[in-house]
């Protein structure tokens, strides 16, 4: 990995990898939920307001700050060891949440 990273304008590759992540953040919290042996339909309703409420996070749609030091998240993908690509503002990850919980639940 070299010291210095490339930042690279891609929307259409970087709404492809908020997809992705859409789906592993719903997918991590469905199995933890199904782990703790809620019933199917806590485990939709609950894998929809966590997946959606981390996604808001992600997106900087939360304001977030603590003692005096405000966080404001900006998505990157890294696509390989030395670029990284954007979408030029804040990333839209909340956006495919109800697609891919509409796919996961049906």
């Amino acid at each position: 990995m070299t010291d210095t990273m490339n930042l690279k304008l891609d929307p259409q590759q970087f709404d492809k990898r908020q997809k992705i992540l859409a789906q592993e953040i719903a997918t991590a919290v469905k199995i933890k939920l199904m782990e703790a042996g809620l019933e199917q339909k806590q485990i939709a309703d609950l894998t929809s307001s966590i997946t959606f409420s981390v996604a808001t996070i992600i997106d900087d749609m939360a304001a977030i700050e603590a003692d005096g030091t405000e966080v404001m998240p900006y998505l990157t993908f890294r696509t390989d060891d030395n670029t990284l690509i954007h979408y030029g503002e804040n990333s839209s990850t909340n956006e495919f949440v109800y697609e891919v919980l509409k796919k996961m639940f049906g």
